[in-house]
């Protein structure tokens, strides 16, 4: 099984920053492509950032110029810059993780418990 901890949410103000870090566990797995979502009220969850193990990203164009993710492969950690916060960012992020198992080849997704980031005017 894979065990994801995730930390570095709260509340800041608009036009401040946050980064989380997520660190992923789990033997006999390989990390390949790790990424945060994030769900707000009312709505549905929405992807906002994934990293490759070779360090290729992607982004939601909500985010773009402003969140920045990266990773420690020796650690498998991922974390998430967020910088220029703004109040539609509030919501709460998730963590997710896309393995291999090593000896079975099998997929398997994860997800972390999820940790709230409030922004306020």
């Amino acid at each position: 099984q894979v065990h994801l901890v995730e930390s570095g949410g709260g509340l800041v103000q608009a036009g401040g920053s946050l980064r989380l870090s997520c660190a992923a566990s789990g033997s006999w797995f390989t990390f390949n492509t790790m990424g945060w979502y994030r769900q707000a009220p009312g709505k549905q969850r929405e992807l906002v950032a994934t990293i490759t193990s070779g360090g290729s990203t992607n982004y939601a164009d909500s985010v773009k110029g402003r969140f920045t993710i990266s990773r420690d492969n020796a650690e498998n950690t991922v974390y998430l810059q967020m910088n220029s916060l703004k109040q539609e960012d509030t919501a709460v992020y998730y963590c997710n993780t896309q393995a291999t198992n090593i000896w079975t080849h099998r997929p398997l997704a994860s997800w972390g418990q999820g940790t709230q980031v409030t922004v306020s005017s």
